[in-house]
């Protein structure tokens, strides 16, 4: 048993629901489309609706659309302006990862795991569309594991189209303890 009440502080609950990320897209490219088809299809030939415009015109779609997997921001945002980088070394500690992008003091815990994504997808990407992403830290909860109290870290990715449609919501999981 851990020996820790909680790992939440009141500023950390306070957090909750912060935004602390915000990207915008150029506008996506029929060939941008077909490109993300080929590389995620290959070896086989991908399905003609992200190629063909003649048939994808035929679909309940009436036009090309994106795979759902398909990210705008893959090599450049428009906003902020750039490639996106990861650097290595770029957090000095994990509070870095959520606690220190909302500006408060985090639990100081030493490890981290992966504990899943789930999306819910709404419209389809299609050739034009300007996609815009915000980053919040959506909720935390605890749970007692074999090596003590856990810290699950919660947060959600918002995307939505230039008409303001929801295009996907994307939940993370961090674990800490």
């Amino acid at each position: 048993m851990s020996t820790v009440a909680t790992h939440i502080s009141d500023e950390m609950r306070a957090a909750i629901g912060r935004t602390y990320g915000a990207m915008t897209s150029y506008p996506i490219a029929a060939s941008d489309i077909r490109k993300w088809a080929v590389a995620i299809y290959y070896p086989e030939e991908p399905p003609r609706l992200y190629w063909d415009e003649e048939y994808a015109k035929t679909t309940p779609f009436g036009g090309i659309v994106a795979p759902e997997d398909f990210n705008p921001f893959a090599w450049m945002a428009a906003d902020p302006p750039g490639v996106l980088r990861v650097r290595a070394g770029a957090t000095s500690s994990l509070d870095d990862i959520v606690e220190g992008k909302v500006g408060v003091k985090g639990p100081g815990l030493k490890f981290i795991l992966n504990g899943g994504m789930e999306t819910q997808y709404g419209v389809r990407m299609r050739p034009g569309d300007v996609i815009s992403s915000i980053t919040s830290l959506a909720e935390y909860r605890e749970r007692e594991g074999r090596l003590g109290l856990m810290l699950f870290t919660i947060t959600e990715t918002r995307w939505t189209n230039q008409r303001g449609e929801m295009v996907k919501v994307q939940r993370s999981t961090n674990i800490r303890y």
